[in-house]
């Protein structure tokens, strides 16, 4: 990621500091304007990091800190950077707020390795976790290098990912781009013309609406091209769990009245279908003893 990328990523995310908290929040899962998939994300995290008996975790990406909080009362210890300064300055005051120590959060630069190797000081963790990183970094490899960098053998990484394949079920430009920039990569240029223009007349082009989200950085990614690469960093046993389940295409929201609880009553799922349904998903994957 270029320094401008990574100025104009921190800005997003200094200016959603003050509210990043809410989205985790019980009692706003049917208050909030935007669907909070962050709070059924945490759950995953939760649950898989008990499963598997983790006591040290480090965070690649704390936001406000609210996860890393959640985990150090269930008496983990934790530690964690941001690439924003207003996050990490959040998370602090959360910590402190917690009776933990906020230098235990500090400004850390995921493409950097030299930024985080500081808080190795104490020992590798059982678990690290990085969940709306991915999608801001340019090198995926090298932010997969550094997280395997923080972790002891036998460790786990928790990454969250953007899912393009979740573009086969929205009828929209991200479907016509998937097929056509994806699906047909290989394929001879007057066929991917011919399917492009069929798509434009059959796709809503004028979806999904550019968000401030959308004029970062912020990638999607393809499940089973990220599987191949955590592989060939020398991870194994991986696994990807899903979240932000869609109950029809985004488009028809306006259509059912009970579209988020529909997508609610989803979450957890844990079939296939997720694969489609899920505009969302973290990949767990384990180093070798």
């Amino acid at each position: 990621m270029t320094e401008q990328r990574k100025e104009t990523v921190a800005a997003h995310y200094d200016s959603a500091a003050a509210n990043y908290h809410q989205m985790y929040q019980r009692e706003n899962l049917e208050r909030l304007d935007y669907y909070p998939a962050n709070y059924f994300r945490l759950q995953i995290l939760a649950r898989r990091i008990a499963t598997l008996g983790a006591r040290r975790v480090y965070e690649i990406g704390v936001g406000e800190g609210t996860p890393l909080v959640a985990l150090a009362k269930t008496g983990l210890d934790v530690a964690g950077c941001d690439i924003s300064q207003e996050m990490v300055n959040a998370a602090r005051r959360n910590f402190q707020s917690a009776g933990l120590p906020p230098e235990l959060i500090q400004w850390g630069d995921v493409e950097d390795a030299t930024t985080l190797v500081g808080q190795l000081s104490t020992g590798k963790f059982d678990a690290v976790i990085a969940a709306g990183v991915l999608p801001h970094v340019r090198n995926d490899r090298l932010m997969i290098e550094t997280a395997r960098m923080c972790l002891r053998p036998g460790g786990t990484a928790f990454i969250e990912f953007r899912n393009k394949l979740f573009s086969l079920f929205t009828f929209n430009r991200l479907t016509r781009d998937f097929i056509v920039d994806d699906l047909l990569a290989n394929a001879p240029a007057s066929v991917r013309e011919i399917v492009a223009a069929e798509l434009e007349r059959r796709c809503d082009l004028s979806l999904p609406p550019v968000r401030p989200y959308d004029r970062i950085l912020s990638r999607f990614h393809n499940p089973f091209e990220l599987q191949e690469l955590f592989r060939a960093c020398g991870f194994e046993r991986i696994d990807v769990h899903w979240y932000h389940y869609h109950p029809a295409p985004p488009m028809l929201e306006g259509a059912i009245p009970d579209f988020r609880q529909a997508a609610m009553a989803l979450e957890h799922d844990g079939s296939w279908r997720g694969m489609f349904l899920c505009s969302a998903g973290v990949i767990e994957a384990r180093l070798p003893e």
